[in-house]
């Protein structure tokens, strides 16, 4: 029999045994025992550790075997949106981005890093003091799923890094090497069970099941590309950051590292006929400048960064028939031509629709019913036609004749001058109102859930809403008498609508489907307006002295807000109760309120996260770049460009003790 401490000792001993076999199976690739010894270390370790209970720590390898199963997902709000990446399709995609990224910088050269970009499920892990606290899904980029269970499951994920590092917090991509997937289909066939389409389904639906256990048994891996959030270490270049995610014990891809565009253009080239070679999927490569000041320069859209951009493999191409071309009327009334497709596999998936985009490319490459064409994913996500293979025509084939009155509603179709959509003119189009409640209710949204695509149409054939803002007023009563909604489905569907109500105001703003304006844009004007009564006033003049806000935007929700009826239709949300306000918790005063503050240099009292948070607190708001708007640059050790540029515009100056004395001052 074991004393306490003896077991401790010999519990640690395992577990560094283990890990060391797990970092050079699943990072290394290149395993040092065999799997039955393997399993039996692991076995040794769990049978210690049920003997001594008290001893088991989260960092323990046995703490990745599945546990019970989860309820469902709780929601986790990432600290740093996980934004998305603008696309290249071609060379000169490539040399307009280096152009842009000179131009702003004012530079002749600027160093890249280049990085295959894996096909899987973008995750973040948070670790605090070292041991990883949370695991997330991408999700909308703001907020994601804790999948963290699921994530511990996975071999390659440290649970502990090698360093006590007070706050990290990283971005990766879940996937299931080819190898993995084949088998796991396999398995799946031998069961009768539906097979995944391609490894990313795959990866995906494994990371989300609500049973750790599946995920366990599934061989999964996450290779981690970026640092979010780092405290206790200074890193300058992103090249240094893989290295020291590498050091923690992370899988890390080796980057190329080059400052000439020429030599990038070519890397891709030749990847993109390699990209087959490797063990796991990759649809393209990624570019990013590698000096992380650059980057904080360059800034970001309302989107994804301006200092990186996603070079998409050329799409894989198959040939079918064109069966059929059907028309959709969209929220905003766009009339989107649809090509019904001979199914087709393509890049892993089975292909039965594409776009035709508009009137001018079906007329321009003159695609008629029955023809045979090529048909691609663009960017290996959406399948479009290319072009037609005339060679077969065989005489049969029907010319389309795009539609001059709406599907829906009859109102007349018109294209305005210069406008390459054509758009039903109906103000009451029934699939414009079915599309708009569509996205009214989506997840990105209201997220009302059970109110998806079938149930808005029930409603509205039973004349029970015209609108979104309708769903506030349903009755119990009136929902029991609909085919397929039971009393427990009515029950469901007016608690998920009595939810939605505190949605906060971004996703309000976005739920209203204004043109042009996103889920980024109505971050962003939540933020600056905090009502939307204030919203609702906003002059082109204050939208478009916002960052991020463009004059096209601008023009879309001053002429969204002058609308009578869309005027109408925020009122009748905010009677029923719908939040229209944001929620403002950690103001502490307004002192600062309208003040707009640069951070640049070490500053020796606070981190620059606790100087932005004192800001805030106090009514104010940080940026990354200094402009003419700014009110202060807050200087610490060695200032980086943002000084000279404050001195150069004549903004106020704060030394650290002047941004003390700001804060303490008592107005």
């Amino acid at each position: 029999m074991l004393t306490l401490k003896e077991a401790e000792e010999k519990i640690l001993k395992l577990r560094e045994e283990i890990e060391k076999h797990n970092y050079q199976y699943y990072v290394l690739d290149n395993p040092l025992i065999t799997d039955a010894e393997y399993d039996r270390l692991m076995q040794e370790l769990l049978a210690l550790e049920k003997e001594f209970p008290e001893l088991v720590t989260p960092d323990s390898p046995t703490q990745r075997v599945g546990g019970q199963p989860l309820e469902g997902f709780k929601t986790h709000v990432h600290r740093t949106p996980l934004l998305s990446l603008s696309n290249a399709f071609g060379a000169e995609d490539l040399w307009d981005f280096h152009r842009r990224v000179l131009s702003t910088l004012g530079v002749d050269q600027v160093e890249y890093v280049v990085e295959p970009k894996i096909d899987g499920l973008s995750i973040a892990l948070y670790y605090e003091n070292g041991l990883l606290q949370i695991g997330a899904t991408r999700g909308d980029g703001f907020t994601g799923e804790d999948v963290t269970q699921n994530l511990k499951t996975i071999g390659n994920v440290p649970l502990k890094l090698k360093e006590n590092i007070p706050l990290l917090e990283v971005r990766g991509e879940a996937y299931m090497p080819k190898e993995s997937f084949r088998r796991l289909n396999e398995e799946r066939e031998a069961k009768g069970e539906v097979l995944f389409a391609n490894p990313r389904n795959a990866a995906a639906g494994s990371i989300r099941q609500l049973d750790p256990k599946i995920a366990a048994q599934r061989d999964l891996r996450v290779m981690v590309y970026d640092i979010m959030y780092l405290e206790g270490k200074e890193i300058f270049r992103h090249s240094e950051a893989l290295e020291l995610l590498r050091q923690q014990g992370f899988s890390v891809i080796e980057p190329f590292i080059s400052s000439s565009m020429q030599e990038i253009v070519d890397y891709c080239a030749k990847w993109a006929q390699k990209r087959h070679d490797l063990s796991f999927e990759i649809d393209g490569l990624v570019i990013k400048v590698n000096d992380l000041e650059k980057q904080k320069r360059l800034g970001y859209t309302s989107k994804s960064p301006r200092w990186a951009i996603a070079y998409k493999f050329p799409a894989e191409q198959g040939v079918t028939k064109l069966v059929d071309i059907l028309v959709r009327v969209g929220r905003t009334g766009a009339v989107t031509p649809t090509a019904i497709l001979e199914p087709v596999r393509l890049a892993g998936t089975t292909v039965s629709r594409a776009t035709l985009h508009n009137e001018d490319f079906i007329r321009d490459r003159d695609i008629r019913i029955g023809d045979y064409v090529v048909v691609q994913k663009a960017g290996d996500i959406i399948p479009e036609v290319v072009e037609v293979i005339k060679e077969k025509r065989t005489g049969e084939e029907i010319v389309f004749h795009y539609p001059t009155h709406c599907p829906e509603c009859g109102s007349r179709i018109v294209r305005l001058e210069g406008e390459a959509v054509a758009r039903c003119t109906g103000i009451s189009c029934p699939a414009q109102v079915r599309e708009g409640i569509i996205h009214f209710a989506s997840r990105n949204a209201m997220n009302i859930e059970g109110l998806g695509p079938a149930i808005v149409s029930l409603l509205l054939d039973n004349q029970l809403i015209r609108d979104a803002a309708d769903l506030y007023y349903l009755q119990f009563a009136d929902l029991v008498k609909l085919e397929r909604m039971a009393e427990k489905s009515a029950t469901n569907l007016l608690n998920a609508i009595e939810e939605s109500k505190t949605r906060s105001l971004d996703r309000v703003i976005f739920a209203l489907g204004i043109r042009l304006v996103g889920q980024r844009a109505a971050k962003i004007l939540a933020q600056e307006f905090k009502t939307m009564a204030n919203l609702e006033k906003a002059t082109l003049e204050e939208l478009t002295g916002i960052n991020e806000i463009g004059p096209k935007m601008a023009e879309s929700i001053v002429a969204f807000f002058k609308e009578e009826k869309n005027r109408e239709f925020l009122a009748r949300l905010k009677k029923a109760g719908v939040n229209m306000e944001s929620v403002e918790t950690s103001v502490l005063s307004n002192k600062l309120a309208g003040k707009t503050f640069v951070l640049t240099g070490t500053l020796e009292n606070f981190t620059r996260k606790e100087a932005q948070e004192k800001i805030e607190a106090l009514g104010g708001k940080v940026v990354g770049s200094v402009s003419k708007k700014t009110d202060y640059v807050v200087v610490g050790a060695e200032p980086g460009s943002k000084y000279e540029k404050a001195k150069e515009l004549g903004i106020t100056i704060l030394n650290e003790e002047e941004f003390i004395a700001l804060l303490d001052r008592r107005d």
